[in-house]
């Protein structure tokens, strides 16, 4: 029995100096995506994960969404975000080329990131080979944002989907933000 007692004391002492041990660590600062120690207060914009951004491209291949979009390249990019859980504020190609809330400018595309030219849109599907997602001449479908055609069009600028950024136009409907 006493080896008991002393073993459960031994195991409550331990515990508590473990308990102490952690409670003296410095608290970790947190950061920026870029890995900049966070300002106090300051609300860190999260992105979205690798499955995340593979829905965006499942929403992409599914056809109700194509059909139900409109034939513009804003309204089906604003559909297929609508479709994977990831609403915001309806916006034009140029003003997503301008920059838009919900949204972060980046320089190295993610899958699902938004590509914008002055006037059209798509979502980057896979950008190590610089395919996109849009309406083309023929219809939605893919193709290479460093053709002759695109490159063409100017500088594209990327932009990538910022989660719990404040949709002032959004509102929540079972569980799923949509656009007012």
């Amino acid at each position: 029995m006493r080896f008991y007692v002393k073993s459960a004391v031994a195991v409550l002492v331990w515990g508590l100096g473990l308990c102490v041990a952690v409670a003296q660590q410095p608290l970790q600062q947190s950061r920026t995506p870029s890995g900049v120690p966070a300002k106090p207060g300051r609300k860190i914009d999260r992105t979205l994960t690798q499955d995340e951004r593979l829905s965006i491209i499942a929403a992409a291949l599914d056809s109700k969404v194509r059909r139900n979009s409109g034939h513009d390249c804003s309204h089906l990019v604003h559909a297929i975000y609508e479709r994977a859980g990831f609403p915001y504020a309806y916006a034009s190609s140029d003003d997503l080329y301008d920059g838009v809330e919900g949204f972060r400018r980046v320089t190295q595309p993610q899958p699902g990131d938004i590509i914008v030219w002055s006037g059209h849109a798509g979502i980057v599907v896979r950008p190590s080979h610089h395919v996109f997602f849009s309406f083309l001449t023929a219809g939605p479908g893919i193709d290479d944002y460093l053709s002759r055609y695109w490159i063409g069009r100017g500088e594209p600028r990327f932009y990538r989907y910022v989660k719990d950024d404040a949709c002032t136009s959004c509102t929540s409907v079972t569980g799923v933000r949509t656009t007012r």
